[in-house]
């Protein structure tokens, strides 16, 4: 699986071995168990998927991009959905902070995770569109939903000289790279096409 990522164009080598510390397996159903490592999207429930190992890879490159000490960085994901892509995300920061809207999801994500015993993670249920606003600002925000424009919310949560690193659109999705400077000046740049649930408020 490592190997497919690599050779699909990610090449930080952090992010490679993140993939390789983190056990698949543990996050996918068990009847879809002997698929856990091909790099593709599979159903977790509630019309959510784990994400294709190359996208999560991807948007941890992205989000290590020009982050001068991630060790000491904090990461707000939205939607952890089985949390995967939050182990991933904590081999790589400082402290991550993932919420999730669907209760079902956040349970089965905090039950996927223990066994771990990732410190620097912590899971919170909410509306993601919303940010964690008592966690905030944060350094880096990744997205596992596309919404049609990035929120309010998550910029305002943003540090100066951070990023974050969402797919935008409701047809065609492109990742988004959105950057805010010292200043507090925000800049934006897309990366490729990308296809993502879409983003949606409140919680169930």
């Amino acid at each position: 699986m490592v190997e497919r990522v690599r050779e699909l164009g990610v090449r930080d080598a952090r992010v490679l071995d993140a993939l390789r510390a983190v056990p698949r397996q543990v996050f996918v159903d068990p009847a879809l168990a002997s698929r856990a490592y091909e790099d593709t999207a599979l159903p977790i429930g509630h019309g959510q998927t784990i994400s294709q190992p190359y996208i999560v890879a991807r948007t941890a490159e992205l989000a290590l991009a020009e982050c001068p000490d991630p060790k000491s960085s904090k990461v707000l994901e939205i939607g952890t959905g089985c949390g995967y892509a939050a182990a991933v995300l904590a081999q790589l920061f400082g402290t991550v902070i993932s919420i999730e809207r669907v209760r079902a999801l956040h349970e089965l994500a905090r039950g996927n995770l223990r066994p771990l015993r990732i410190a620097q993670l912590r899971l919170a249920f909410g509306d993601g569109s919303l940010g964690v606003p008592s966690e905030a600002p944060f350094d880096v925000i990744t997205a596992a939903a596309a919404g049609e424009e990035i929120p309010p919310a998550w910029i305002a949560q943003l540090k100066p000289g951070g990023r974050i690193v969402a797919p935008v659109g409701s047809g065609e999705q492109q990742m988004t790279i959105v950057s805010k400077d010292a200043q507090g000046r925000v800049s934006r740049r897309t990366s490729e096409p990308v296809r993502f649930v879409p983003l949606r408020g409140g919680t169930v």
